[in-house]
């Protein structure tokens, strides 16, 4: 097992590519705070169970709205009094919006970063000071192709993921004297509820005409690509931007 032993937190952990990056971590043997708005949903609370079952670990539901900064910082609190290390954080929480340029408000911008960047910002602030004293662990940021391509109606979105990726290559730099590495990982089209509320039909087929396999992504192919960062098989890379976007 690759983290055996590993304890990790993940973000938007309920669905789509964020449960499968539980269900990676903890299958390869890391003990995962899983970190998401609704912890009383039944089925939420049903699949954490029988994955710690399955895999031997223990898997805590964390609640945690990224929105409203009290409880990012109540969430913090719940993970660090456990007083076990921190290996592994793994930002995956995000909202999107489709809206021209010249037609989205400032508002929504702000409502955009405030759950993209500024929150999950906060959140690791407060949760790197138990890895800088252990010096060691592995940070990953979710961002997305749409950062790296541009694409239209995405301004505030890819922005928003923009500086995530931004701010992890400044952190990988300020972070490294503790043996602490940061990277991004920048997904493609993938087959999750978010993309396919945000996506219309016609766009999606347009797009994959310019992605190399001609296929959307599966969320367990996102989650790989995290464990390979999070795992020590990538020991010597930081400051790094996988792309992992068929060749978009």
């Amino acid at each position: 097992m690759l983290l055996k032993g590993k304890n990790s937190v993940v973000t938007g952990a309920n669905r789509g590519i964020g449960l499968e990056i539980v269900k990676c971590l903890s299958a390869q043997g890391a003990n995962v705070w899983a970190c998401c708005r609704d912890i009383d949903n039944a089925e939420t609370q049903e699949t954490m169970k029988s994955l710690s079952e399955k895999n031997s670990n223990w898997i805590e539901l964390v609640a945690v709205d990224f929105s409203d900064e009290e409880t990012v910082a109540k969430a913090s609190r719940v993970i660090t009094k456990k007083k076990v290390p921190i290996d592994i954080i793994v930002n995956n929480a995000g909202v999107i919006d489709t809206s021209i340029f010249a037609m989205t408000s400032i508002k929504s911008m702000k409502s955009m970063f405030d759950v993209n960047y500024f929150s999950q910002m906060s959140f690791t602030q407060r949760l790197i000071r138990p890895m800088i004293k252990q010096k060691s662990g592995s940070i990953i940021n979710i961002a997305s192709s749409a950062a790296i391509e541009a694409n239209e109606g995405r301004a505030s979105y890819a922005a928003s993921k923009s500086a995530l990726i931004t701010t992890g290559k400044v952190m990988s730099r300020e972070l490294g004297v503790h043996n602490i590495r940061v990277n991004s990982v920048a997904p493609g089209l993938t087959e999750t509820d978010m993309m396919k509320s945000s996506t219309p039909p016609e766009i999606l087929d347009a797009t994959l005409e310019r992605v190399s396999l001609r296929r959307v992504a599966a969320p367990a192919e996102i989650a790989n690509s995290v464990l390979f960062l999070a795992s020590d098989l990538s020991s010597y890379m930081t400051g790094q931007v996988l792309s992992v976007d068929g060749g978009m």
